[in-house]
């Protein structure tokens, strides 16, 4: 795997870096004493290389305020759906003309008040590989229980007005086993309302750029990020691997 072959590499005594074979090699010290931005091939051994779990390479970045941020594990979400199922969704905000409502009470001794909104399209639902929903209520473990079944799934909230997305450290929409952040500084989210212009669409896709977009969401990236330490003997050089 891509540790233990960094792991290899260190042991090496020399690692070779084989783009622009038609350049001679250069020093370090060279390198880093000359001016930007120059082409350079060189000949270094790999020191040192962060993070050393390739998991934590992995962070959240906002192309537009260029900011980074870690990835939240999933007992911050649980959390804060528990905290948005203290409140019962408000009947009133149910069965609109772009989507249909379904309420129940878990059977449990919390007695949770679940409601699922299916988004319809042409006054129809459409098959459940092709549907978006929102749901209210629910836990961690019924949210990935839809997901499985359900292409889109939005976690909200009811005010007096309208349905409303969670905190955005929560994912604003999950797919699949993807779960798609917004970024805190540069979104402002709009109302749920807004999604029925998606609806309206004559092959909804329900991709979730387009679903940020509606919703007033700056949608954060996934990416890859590394930092390797070469050295050569005359100096030490910080590479870094950035990618989406």
């Amino acid at each position: 795997d891509f540790e233990s072959h960094l792991r290899r590499c260190q042991q090496l005594t020399v690692t070779v870096l084989t783009d622009h074979q038609d350049l001679n090699n250069t020093e370090l010290r060279t390198i880093m004493n000359d001016t930007a931005p120059q082409q350079y091939r060189i000949r270094a051994k790999l020191r040192t290389y962060k993070p050393q779990k390739l998991h934590q390479s992995v962070k959240l970045h906002c192309s537009k305020c260029n900011s980074l941020q870690e990835v939240p594990d999933g007992g911050n979400f649980d959390l804060i759906l528990q905290g948005s199922a203290v409140n019962a969704p408000n009947p009133e905000l149910h069965n609109t003309s772009w989507y249909d409502s379904v309420m129940w009470t878990t059977q449990d001794q919390k007695q949770r008040k679940i409601a699922i909104h299916f988004v319809k399209h042409d006054e129809m639902l459409q098959q459940p590989e092709d549907t978006l929903l929102m749901i209210e209520g629910g836990t961690l473990k019924e949210v990935w229980k839809l997901t499985k079944r359900f292409k889109c799934v939005i976690p909200v909230r009811s005010t007096e007005d309208d349905l409303e997305l969670l905190d955005l450290s929560a994912p604003f929409l999950v797919q699949g086993n993807v779960k798609y952040y917004g970024c805190k500084q540069c979104s402002s989210p709009k109302p749920i309302k807004s999604l029925s212009s998606i609806a309206a669409e004559q092959r909804p896709s329900w991709e979730p750029t387009e679903i940020a977009q509606v919703l007033g969401i700056e949608l954060l990236q996934y990416v890859f990020i590394m930092k390797f330490t070469l050295v050569d003997g005359t100096g030490a050089l910080n590479a870094y691997l950035f990618d989406h």
